[in-house]
């Protein structure tokens, strides 16, 4: 027919011999059965580590150098005209697996794509087998012929380093009389940005905005300042006497409302909780006192055996943390008149109380001289939680509200200032300068510096702790020019 091709001989196709047939069908059962099958003639290896190395050899894969000229590093022309691709690959394979050589040999280049040189691509000069020294690449690192590009979705940035606290205070008052007695509190910072200070017999505040400072009142030659607290809100400052009395004054004014009584000794601390006030004395006992009603006192709490040198109210103000020198740290409810926890590990007074801004329930206490221990305790579950020995004496703690972040202040023996990261408890910094016993500590408003207080007559403001938007940077708070004042 018309639409049939003609024959040839040559399209005829003959039979495969009968060794060929005999071939294939083997080739194909060793297929199927390729997971039974084992090859008589080849050892079989599993999976195995390549191990690091510092300087990987291109002798230790035995793979031959390839005879390249040493001005351009390709292979020369076979007899034929045409390029030894097994050397050029052999020379890929090299630069692939090692760094190139320091004499800058070429990366060899196919015969296809030798045409469009400028499209070559570029070979990360990585050593993939050093993994010691390279732990934090992308994904892309792995491979040998693509650059380290970023991976969507993967945040390589490097560590932060950790946040520089200045060494030196940038502001310096000289603080007159102002008394070496480890049981007295005779410091603290008002929300209005306004330092109290007890001096001798007379209080003193001093504005934080304009510098002036103010005699806020004179107890005379017969009594002397032990203790001041501000109210959490407003104007209110409680003064606490050597007599025994807690006077609460009108700072804005500089106005006595009234004097309340109660206990027999000295009272040396005071903690506000709202319009309710603590005051714990040396006559061993705690009294809350509600400032809007006619008596002086609403409960007295008892349980120490000594004296009442610590007090502070949780954030919440549930809860109230007392220590004594009787080496007890104690925790009351708003209702108890006895302590709902006992904490008895420490081994000398418990003055240094705070309470975690960030975990609730959290609380810090450091130890004095026989002790020298900051220890955590979580009064939610009536547990210890860990011990720091911090080599000194324990005077104050106080929490950072910006950061998860405490600073604790020493007397014996190294008058030091610590800051601490929580609940690592890694030094940030050690700031000296104080030539006594560091007894003394309150934070500003905005929780960025603090102030301490020494029986070397001084006040030192340091910039400590960053702020709220700040966290995770350093500090952006510059040391002023430093500048000294005399209170008084």
């Amino acid at each position: 027919m018309d639409d049939q091709l003609p024959r040839s001989s040559s399209s005829t196709v003959s039979p495969p011999p009968a060794s060929s047939l005999t071939f294939n069908k083997c080739h194909v059962d060793r297929m199927i059965n390729s997971s039974h099958y084992c090859s008589p003639s080849r050892t079989i290896y599993s999976d195995r580590f390549i191990p690091s190395r510092s300087a990987s050899k291109f002798a230790l894969f035995d793979i031959p150098a390839s005879p390249t000229s040493a001005a351009s590093g390709v292979s020369p022309p076979a007899a034929d005209g045409r390029e030894d691709s097994s050397s050029a690959y052999t020379m890929l394979l090299k630069t692939a697996l090692f760094e190139p050589d320091a004499a800058g040999v070429p990366v060899p280049v196919t015969p296809e794509k030798r045409s469009s040189s400028a499209s070559v691509m570029t070979i990360s000069s990585r050593n993939i087998f050093r993994y010691k020294t390279e732990t934090r690449q992308s994904f892309h690192s792995l491979s040998p012929f693509m650059c380290d590009d970023a991976v969507p979705g993967v945040n390589h940035c490097p560590v932060k380093a950790p946040r520089k606290v200045p060494r030196s205070p940038y502001k310096v008052l000289d603080a007159p009389a102002l008394q070496d007695d480890f049981y007295l509190n005779l410091v603290d910072w008002s929300s209005h940005n306004v330092l109290a200070v007890g001096l001798g017999n007379c209080v003193y505040l001093w504005n934080a905005c304009s510098s002036k400072v103010t005699k806020l009142c004179d107890l005379g030659i017969d009594d002397c300042v032990c203790s001041v607290g501000w109210a959490q809100r407003g104007t209110h400052l409680a003064v606490g006497t050597s007599n025994g009395k807690v006077q609460i004054w009108d700072a804005a004014r500089c106005k006595k409302i009234r004097s309340m009584e109660g206990h027999r000794l000295r009272v040396g601390a005071l903690a506000w909780s709202s319009s309710l006030l603590s005051s714990g004395g040396r006559d061993k006992n705690i009294y809350q006192r509600d400032i809007r009603a006619q008596e002086d006192f609403v409960s007295k709490l008892s349980g120490h055996k000594s004296e009442v040198c610590g007090l502070k109210w949780s954030y919440d103000n549930r809860e109230l943390a007392s220590g004594g020198n009787d080496n007890r740290l104690f925790v009351w409810n708003q209702h108890s008149t006895q302590p709902v926890l006992k904490y008895c590990e420490h081994t000398a007074a418990v003055k240094a109380i705070a309470w975690s801004p960030h975990i609730h329930g959290l609380l810090a206490s450091g130890g004095g001289t026989a002790d020298r221990c900051i220890r955590f305790w979580n009064t939610t579950t009536n547990s210890h939680l860990s011990c720091m020995d911090t080599g000194s004496q324990v005077c104050n703690l106080v929490w950072s509200k910006n950061v998860n972040e405490l600073v604790s202040t020493h007397g014996y023996s190294q008058n030091q200032i610590i800051v601490w990261r929580y609940p690592t408890m890694s030094k940030l910094a050690t700031l000296t300068g104080h030539t006594y016993r560091v007894l003394y500590l309150a934070i500003s408003p905005d929780g960025q510096t603090i102030v301490t207080g020494a029986g070397d007559e001084t006040l030192r403001f340091w910039n400590v702790f960053p702020s709220p938007k700040s966290q995770n940077t350093d500090s952006e708070i510059g040391a002023s020019s430093l500048g000294r004042t005399i209170i008084r």
